[in-house]
């Protein structure tokens, strides 16, 4: 172009060389310019901007006939074949048939579908990627190489998409010669013809492969680095003994385990509140997908039992001009000009069903515990399953029926769960719950027997704290090899005013708690249905009448015979799944530190 530019002034390429000479007066090619012969006009200042005007002129008008020359050749082979959708705002609707990741099975082989689903990784490696795609707790690889459809710039795409983006994937299904050992759909994968993003995630602050490390693996890896720390203290006392020749020897050995111990670390360990802080990230795993499909399964199970049995399902307020229980645990707050407590049970309002005459009901409800308790199974806010029945003769009538539900809600649970259970499993291993049917049944003084024969020095009528339950349970597992068992006839002493004494021994109640693993799920009793022994009772415990008159007078126009009891719904899931922290089953947990999210 400046060739071009030269000459449209008319000097010749004797002329460029003195102008190129003048520019750059070191050039060695451009001789002596005062040598120069006369009569050769030189370029002024203007003329070379002019020229370089021109120059940049050209080269854009170079470069823009190449983008023309390409954009005529039409979009580039396969770039049809991914991309970012446009905004979900329902503006259409295809009826296209999207397939769920549990519904591919080998029987689909060449079959084309349509799968929406998350992008758990990718990896790309020269003409292939390699991808591992999740919906709810089921997984399966897909693969794609560089073709005529699926230009590497397909792969490269697939490859720069952020993990738990949302994809939609055109793809067919083909047998994998091996296993796909980390994919829930192990003998099959997707050949991938269409990748599109229907939305993208933000790069994540969790990965999904620490999320979702096997238990075993992380004790595992602590039980190495605690044997390997002990060590190095063991080498750090004995240094202390010896001459400084002999320390050397010792130094070295030191630092080759603190290398060992560097090695040994390979994983990264979420703790429990990081993971409750990203709850939404936490709850995607495949085994807390399923620890939440199997609590929704005991409610449902629950239900439909006690339906089945000629319960009805009522729905009692949460919002209680009294405390419900009476104590220092329960919450209070603002109610317009007055004071309201939230529920600590529906205690007070399925007894008054039962005198309202509907003999049988249940609930499934929130119940809220002022108690400033931070253990592995208590919460402020929990889901109760709560049960009040009359019975005709004995209280036992009810344990009958507890006995029964809870053995159906464990049937109905390996039979309708399996794979729910599995994918728990994998992560957090346990043994299979252990039970009877019908289920064991103690009595309060036959426990007390079972932990003195243990060793424990316990009395009659004391009540068991935690590590006593445990032991207890640990004790009844060993005997009669069972991991349920109901636990009857406690002391009077240590049950509410409301419960009913024992006929023949008024130091024991005809009150009972049921445990799993050996910690209580259930507690229920028999309750005081004559008015007038409720509020001697009430009295002998320092509970005024007037505190409790609505629930008195509730007995007044006569009540039948009844007992129930109330079983927390995390507490069941916890312990069945032998999971060691409530707060893995609960949804978002609330507990006195914790509010959020």
């Amino acid at each position: 172009a400046l060739q071009e530019g030269i000459e449209s002034f008319g000097f010749s390429s004797e002329g460029k060389h003195r102008m190129e000479s003048q520019e750059n007066p070191q050039n060695p090619a451009s001789g002596d310019n005062n040598n120069a012969a006369e009569g050769e006009k030189k370029l002024s200042k203007k003329e070379l901007n002019k020229l370089k005007k021109k120059e940049a002129k050209a080269t854009a008008k170079a470069a823009n006939q190449k983008e023309q020359s390409k954009a005529n050749e039409g979009p580039e082979p396969g770039s049809e074949n991914f991309g970012r959708l446009p905004l979900n705002q329902s503006q259409e609707r295809t009826g296209k048939k999207f397939w769920k990741i549990n519904e591919l099975t080998r029987e689909l082989e060449g079959k084309t579908v349509l799968v929406r689903t998350r992008l758990e990784k990718s990896r790309l490696t020269g003409n292939l990627c390699f991808v591992t795609l999740r919906r709810n707790y089921s997984s399966i690889q897909g693969v794609i190489s560089k073709g005529a459809t699926t230009p590497k710039s397909m792969l490269n795409f697939i490859g720069g998409i952020n993990k738990e983006s949302l994809v939609d994937i055109t793809a067919s299904v083909v047998l994998t010669k091996e296993p796909v050992k980390e994919c829930t759909q192990s003998d099959i994968e997707l050949q991938i013809q269409q990748f599109f993003v229907v939305r993208e995630s933000m790069p994540v602050k969790l990965q999904m492969e620490d999320l979702t490390r096997p238990k075993n693996v992380l004790k595992a890896q602590k039980q190495e680095i605690a044997k390997l720390a002990a060590e190095i203290q063991a080498l750090e006392e004995k240094k202390k003994g010896v001459s400084e020749a002999d320390q050397k020897g010792i130094t070295d050995q030191i630092e080759q385990l603190r290398k060992d111990v560097d090695a040994a670390t390979k994983f990264v360990k979420i703790g429990r509140s990081v993971r409750l802080d990203n709850r939404v990230l936490d709850l995607r795993t495949p085994a807390n997908q399923a620890i939440f499909r199997i609590q929704s399964g005991v409610g449902q199970l629950f239900r439909e039992f006690l339906i089945s049995q000629d319960f009805v399902e009522i729905h009692t307020p949460k919002l209680m001009g009294v405390a419900s229980e009476g104590g220092a645990s329960v919450f209070k707050l603002g109610y317009f000009q007055t004071n309201a407590f939230l529920a600590q049970s529906p205690q007070l309002h399925k007894q008054m069903a039962i005198t309202s005459d509907f003999e049988r009901v249940f609930e499934i409800g929130p119940v809220f515990r002022a108690e400033l308790s931070i253990t592995h199974r208590h919460l402020t806010e929990f889901v109760g399953l709560d049960l009040e029945m009359a019975f005709d003769e004995h209280y036992h009538e009810v344990l009958d029926v507890f006995d029964k539900l809870f053995v159906f809600i464990f049937d109905k649970l390996n039979e309708r769960y399996a794979e729910e259970i599995k994918a728990v499993q994998k992560q957090f291993p346990f043994e299979p719950l252990k039970y009877h049917n019908p289920s064991l049944r103690l009595t309060y003084p036959d426990a007390i027997q079972l932990l003195r024969a243990d060793g424990l020095e316990i009395g009659d009528f004391d009540d068991m704290d935690t590590p006593t339950e445990k032991r207890l349970g640990r004790l009844v597992k060993e005997k009669y090899d069972t991991d349920f068992y109901m636990l009857d006839k406690f002391p009077a002493a240590i049950r509410p005013f409301y419960t009913m004494a024992d006929p023949t021994n008024p130091k024991y109640a005809n009150a009972y708690d049921f445990m799993l693993r050996g910690e209580e799920i259930l507690s229920g009793a028999q309750r005081v249905h004559d008015p007038e022994m409720l509020v001697a009772r009430a009295k002998e415990r320092g509970v005024t009448e007037a505190s409790i008159q609505d629930y008195v007078d509730a007995f007044r126009y006569g009540a039948l015979p009844h007992a129930g009891g109330g079983i927390g719904l995390e507490r069941v899931v916890m312990f069945f799944l032998g999971l060691d922290n409530i707060r893995s089953t609960s949804f978002f947990p609330r507990d006195p530190k914790r509010l959020t999210p």
